[in-house]
């Protein structure tokens, strides 16, 4: 009987391994994912610990990676990135080692271009109504108010 529990918890351990793999993932989702997989809460505890210890889950490396990503490929504003860690229980102090990922002068190299682009899109874009769609627009990217001024 505790042979059989064992080689279950290998064989989800090594299913949570490859979902690791494929995707840098937040305990959060490694969570949600061994419970969809109906797995018994003190299995998940060990199976999460061992996917630490062997460096498959590393929340500090995927705040990066997310923060990083994001910004790069989806052009997100700080305040989105932050809201979506914390929706992944990602703690404060690890999702501020995140944001080091973002470049100070890229991001608001990014935020004008977003401006720019949104810009292009009206025939009169400096109407009070057209620069409000602007700027809920580019607000809505989880920049932040100060700089969206600065730079509208």
């Amino acid at each position: 009987m505790t042979e059989n529990k064992a080689m279950q918890t290998k064989y989800i351990f090594e299913k949570a391994k490859h979902y690791c793999t494929y995707q840098e993932r937040s305990v959060f989702e490694v969570k949600n994912k061994l419970q969809a997989w109906n797995v018994r809460p003190e299995v998940a505890l060990k199976v999460i610990k061992s996917l630490e210890e062997e460096n498959y889950l590393n929340e500090e490396r995927f705040a990066r990676v997310f923060a990083g990503g994001k910004f790069r490929i989806k052009k997100w504003g700080r305040n989105k990135i932050i809201a979506e860690l914390r929706a992944k229980r990602i703690p404060d102090l690890i999702i501020q080692i995140g944001l080091d990922e973002i470049d100070e002068y890229e991001y608001e190299k990014a935020l004008r271009a977003v401006i720019e682009k949104k810009r292009s899109s009206f025939d009169s874009p400096e109407s009070y109504i057209n620069r409000n769609k602007i700027y809920n627009f580019v607000l809505s990217k989880g920049y932040e108010k100060y700089l969206i001024l600065k730079y509208l």
